[in-house]
């Protein structure tokens, strides 16, 4: 009896050190595996796809999408599935879906495009989504050894006569408005916010207008060594209203106008009303995967300020052009954007702003990915400086702006991602369990 003992609680430990070591060549019994597992990982025929979209619930779609392979290297994939994303007018999101083919497939490309409405749940965003995806991998399917074991469905509508066009009782205009707060503390310290924003859009073929502004209010509490009491309090608010009519492919004419108040900036209130012209060098249908635009705009500017600033001014009128260069690209090979911006003022001359920003996320090699950006900014166009100098206390919890004549910010990373290239298997197990 002792003997039986030792052998069941040996061979355990005995089949687990030979798998360790490598010696272990039996197949281990089916019964012993997990068969929901094993289902999900025999896809050796499968079309390999690289998903390459930072917005999509993939968890989700290798669950409910499981006749092909996911690989998490673009080299290693038989389709690339590049998805970008756009604001809709309705306050929803356009997805485009490229599939571009490589290796056997190279050349078989395709776009398909789904419109999730702004009142649509996750829920229902991430199932029409995965409709679509299923929709543009079937050319690619047939092509393979699972072609056969695909079935074609259609939900017929309930009336199959021709839907009547639909009026819309707002013209295309959508609202929003929002409310929050926020309530923190401690012994000796504690800070409160409120702020609150509004918005109206209408967007069509022809037109693009946006309303918005928002307004914040900070107060933030320190109980000091000497049994004072230190508040600083900031207010923020601005409003912006822009109009663009579409000229063509390429051109839009437009306008803004814009109003600020700002007790970090030393305004009371500061409007800019600014017409302005843009160019695209690529067709605006191109927007989402590739954008290159230059905008000019002149505008003129009246400021009142909440005090005195370093050039002996309480409120004053300004002249000013502004253009930008921005490109925008999102690409197989990674995304990138970039934008110069130079503001000069008319009145007073010698008064300019230049700003650059570039960022770049890019596949360099095999599993190796650069992610880097960069922005800079020479000014000498800080009119609202106020007069005086700044107390301690006001430069360490930057309640007022000080003079500079350069800012700049820099950012960079790298990741290097190496083993098996598949990715099919979704394991939600003790996902919330963090170290302590």
């Amino acid at each position: 009896m002792a003997a039986l003992v030792t052998r069941a609680l040996l061979h355990p430990l005995i089949l687990v050190a030979a798998v360790a070591l490598g010696v272990c060549t039996a197949p281990i019994p089916l019964a012993a595996q997990e068969p929901s597992a094993q289902a999900s990982t025999d896809r050796t025929d499968a079309v390999r796809v690289f998903l390459d979209c930072h917005s999509c619930d993939e968890n989700y779609l290798r669950t409910e999408v499981t006749f092909i392979s996911y690989v998490r290297d673009r080299t290693a994939a038989d389709v690339h599935v590049l998805v970008t994303t756009e604001g809709t007018g309705g306050g929803g999101t356009q997805y485009t879906l490229k599939f571009i083919g490589l290796g056997r497939f190279k050349g078989v490309d395709n776009s398909l495009t789904y419109s999730a409405p702004q009142t649509a749940t996750s829920d229902a965003r991430r199932r029409g989504f995965t409709e679509i995806f299923k929709l543009g991998l079937v050319r690619y399917v047939t092509d393979s050894s699972i072609a056969g074991r695909l079935k074609l469905t259609f939900d017929a509508p309930a009336n199959q006569q021709k839907a009547e066009a639909v009026r819309d009782p707002w013209n295309f205009w959508v609202f929003r408005v929002g409310a929050g707060g926020n309530l923190e503390g401690q012994q000796q310290s504690s800070e409160r916010s409120i702020e609150a924003s509004f918005s109206a859009n209408r967007t069509t073929e022809r037109w693009k207008i946006n309303v918005n502004g928002n307004s914040e209010y900070n107060e933030d509490k320190f109980e000091l060594e000497d049994g004072d009491t230190f508040t600083a309090v900031s207010r923020n608010s601005q409003a912006r209203v822009l109009a663009v009519k579409s000229l063509n492919e390429r051109w839009s004419v437009g306008g803004t106008v814009l109003t600020t108040s700002s007790t970090f900036q030393n305004y009371d209130l500061r409007t800019r009303i600014a017409p302005g012209i843009e160019y695209d060098f690529f067709p605006y249908a191109e927007s989402t995967r590739r954008i290159l635009t230059l905008v000019y705009s002149v505008g003129v500017q009246h400021a009142n300020y909440t005090e005195e600033t370093i050039f002996g001014k309480t409120s004053e009128r300004l002249l000013d052009q502004e253009l930008e260069l921005s490109l925008a690209l999102r690409q197989p090979w990674g995304s990138a954007e970039a934008s110069v911006e130079a503001q000069h003022y008319l009145s007073p001359r010698n008064k300019y702003r230049v700003n650059a920003f570039g960022e770049v996320d890019v596949r360099l090699f095999k599993g190796f990915t650069l992610e880097m950006f960069v922005s800079a900014s020479r000014r000498r166009d800080q009119l609202s400086l106020r007069r005086g100098a700044a107390s301690t206390e006001e430069i360490l919890v930057r309640q007022r702006e000080l003079a500079t004549g350069y800012q700049y910010e820099v950012g960079f990373g790298i990741s290097y991602s190496f083993g098996s290239i598949f990715n099919n298997v979704v394991n939600p197990r003790f996902r919330n369990v963090g170290g302590g």
